[in-house]
């Protein structure tokens, strides 16, 4: 009898959907993907056309936010939103910006009705309320938006990401990049880790030959800054106010007193001539004038060069061979805590409280505490002892490019059904627990010299912030199965303004028939899954000469040492073995994805560069490399038992053609 109830009900149901489809009414709107997933939606019916006019209501913060909103608008859906005063009519955007305790610190309530209106308590909110907004315009016609409401609060705080920039120089025009693409997916924290060092079995265990940088201009220390790249304190400075405008806090790292090669490069008497170069002296007074003179330059005066609240001072993966070391290293790591609270600074640690357990005391209270192996921090006990905790576990989040050992892509499918920032390694904490702040995913770039570009650095870092932004503001309350997130999400920009990949739209093409020298093409390259092909009759050309070029890359059709085809980007030369003829017309294409370049003439594939294995050379024989490609350029390394996966990747370049004496007909690139 109930089942056959169940069943006439929804056949009254169905018949009633029928019945009110017939006379023209809309469906309810389901939620709208977006990324992170909104955390409730209560759709209506209907489509909010935008007028080209917004409204702001809450002074002169409000407004600021409003014209970024307003810049990034016209970028990304091409229409432009212009201000105005008075009541708010249909189509218009309204911002308000006013207390409500149910919104918090970060979240917002989106209503699109006939205007949209977004409200939030803080400047924090009412900048992911336009993110939001931003996402939902390009993803439908004519920026339209579905009508209903959202009321979206995050579940964790901090939301973040870190960049090892020690190892390899990052360039500040992608750290903006960075900063732009980590707000439109409203992670909040970006993390930059200013020094670090090789690793010495790659240098012939030579301390001196070792790659360290730290990557910050330096007064206090003239020389002791990279030479290879770094970021002067104008540029960091506005770097820290462009991410205050998106909502993203900057934590600079100095890591002391492991990690600090640079330092010890500099000043070797501060070296630890027991534990090894890269770890500071604790014993020498010298050590600490040392670090209290680094910190006081970017810490010091009204406006210091760290504007942000919170500063990272490292304290990881120190010797705990010996007890005096150990307490040493307790005291090294309270006087940094206190140090740089003495400028009125949160200070950030690494965990490794567990690894140095001792007598000596270590402030504890308003201290980060960034848990990412728990042999080297145990979380209960850290959470204990009163730290707020970071979630960065180790063997979940951490990227290592084409190292061979943690990740060289996130599995995302893994950490979207399975973690949120409540898990710490194999510790799970209850959702929200208060000594838990948030979650971090990082990037580190061990090893110096493997031909891994920014590109790719990007390649790995995207998905992975698109699926940990979803993680750590929606916790474990996804609704979408991973694989259509996984789809949903590439329909999605990187930022406004933001195409990192170079990622072209589907279906198209560029064709020039004739490309002439120093012709420009209005591309500037194109990402991994590219194909271009053209025709050329050679000519006697000049070693040296680009068939294209970009800011990021060359592709040569003599490279500067042998006349081969090939390609840089870098500072990395990779040769083709293949060179093009005087008096001869081939047809060459090129494809490249994000393991390998190909070349291919008169259609048949004919190399591949891809992973190469290289092998450090003996100490005795400087002169050779044993490879299993003799031909390829090859970075330096000296360790015999060392090996490294070199990268020979390729985002082709388009921006300007070259002064080539050939003739290049038929070019097309497509994507």
């Amino acid at each position: 009898m109930i089942k056959n109830l169940i069943n006439v009900k929804r056949l009254f149901l169905t018949a009633c959907c029928s019945f009110a489809l017939s006379l023209g009414w809309a469906a309810i709107n389901e939620k709208p993907f977006v990324v992170p997933e909104l955390k409730q939606w209560s759709g209506a019916d209907g489509m909010f056309a935008p007028s080209g006019k917004y409204i702001v209501k809450g002074g002169k913060q409000a407004e600021r936010v409003a014209q970024v909103f307003a810049v990034d608008y016209h970028s990304l859906v091409g229409n432009s939103l212009t201000p105005k005063t008075g009541k708010p009519s249909t189509g218009d955007i309204v911002l308000v910006l006013k207390a409500d305790k149910l919104l918090g610190t970060e979240g917002y309530r989106l209503d699109i009705s006939d205007v949209t209106t977004i409200t939030a308590s803080t400047v924090e909110g009412l900048v992911w309320g336009t993110r939001t907004v931003l996402q939902l315009s390009e993803q439908n016609h004519s920026a339209t938006l579905p009508k209903g409401v959202a009321v979206d609060v995050p579940e964790y705080g901090l939301r973040g990401f870190m960049m090892d920039c020690g190892r390899k120089f990052i360039p500040m025009s992608y750290l903006r990049s960075l900063v732009k693409m980590m707000s439109y997916y409203k992670m909040n924290t970006l993390q930059i880790h200013l020094n670090d060092n090789g690793f010495r079995q790659f240098f012939n265990g030579d301390w001196d030959k070792t790659q360290a940088a730290f990557r910050l201009e330096c007064d206090t220390y003239p020389g002791l800054t990279a030479k290879d790249g770094h970021y002067t304190k104008a540029e960091f400075i506005e770097l820290q106010k462009l991410a205050e405008q998106y909502g993203v806090n900057i934590i600079p790292e100095i890591d002391v007193p492991a990690h600090s090669l640079a330092f010890t490069h500099y000043k070797p008497e501060i070296g630890s001539k027991e534990y090894g170069m890269d770890h500071l002296d604790l014993y020498n007074p010298e050590t600490y004038k040392f670090v209290d003179g680094l910190f006081k330059e970017y810490l010091e005066g009204k406006n210091p060069v760290f504007r942000g609240k919170v500063v990272h001072i490292g304290t990881d993966e120190y010797s705990n061979a010996k007890k005096d070391v150990v307490e040493k290293f307790r005291y090294f790591t309270d006087h940094y805590i206190k140090y740089v609270e003495s400028f009125g600074k949160q200070a950030a640690v690494w965990g490794a409280l567990t690894h140095a357990k001792g007598d000596t005391k270590i402030k504890s209270q308003n201290v980060m505490m960034h848990c990412w192996y728990n042999g080297y921090a145990d979380p209960k006990e850290m959470k204990r002892l009163g730290y707020k905790l970071v979630s960065v576990p180790d063997g979940l989040v951490y990227i290592v490019p084409a190292a061979g050992y943690y990740y060289d892509y996130l599995n995302c499918r893994e950490l979207y059904n399975t973690w949120t920032p409540a898990q710490i390694g194999d510790e799970k904490f209850d959702e929200r627990d208060p000594s838990i702040l948030g979650g971090m995913f990082a990037v580190w770039n061990d090893h110096a010299g493997n031909g891994i570009t920014v590109k790719d650095i990007h390649d790995r870092l995207f998905p992975a912030l698109q699926t940990l932004s979803t993680k750590c503001w929606t916790g474990a309350a996804t609704s979408l199965p991973y694989d259509k997130f996984d789809s949903l999400r590439l329909n999605l920009s990187e930022a406004p303004a933001v195409n990192e990949a170079a990622r072209w739209p589907k279906g198209k093409m560029l064709v020039i028939d004739n490309l002439r020298p120093g012709q420009t093409t209005g591309d500037k390259e194109v990402g991994y899954g590219y194909h271009v092909e053209f025709t050329i009759d050679g000519a006697d050309e000049a070693k040296g000469t680009p068939l294209f070029t970009s800011d990021n890359a060359t592709f040569y059709l003599a490279d500067p040492q042998d006349g081969c085809l090939a390609f840089e980007r870098e500072g990395y030369l990779n040769k083709f073995k293949y060179k093009i003829a005087k008096g001869k017309k081939v047809s060459i294409a090129i494809t490249g994805d994000n393991k390998k370049t190909c070349l291919y003439v008169d259609g048949k594939l004919r190399e591949e560069l891809g992973p190469l294995a290289i092998y450090a050379m003996q100490q005795k024989d400087l002169t050779s490399f044993q490879s299993t490609d003799p031909t390829a350029w090859q970075p330096v390394m000296y360790n015999p038992s060392a090996k490294m996966y070199y990268q020979r990747t390729l985002v082709f370049p388009l921006q300007k053609a070259g002064e080539f004496k050939s003739k290049v007909t038929g070019l097309k690139v497509s994507f």
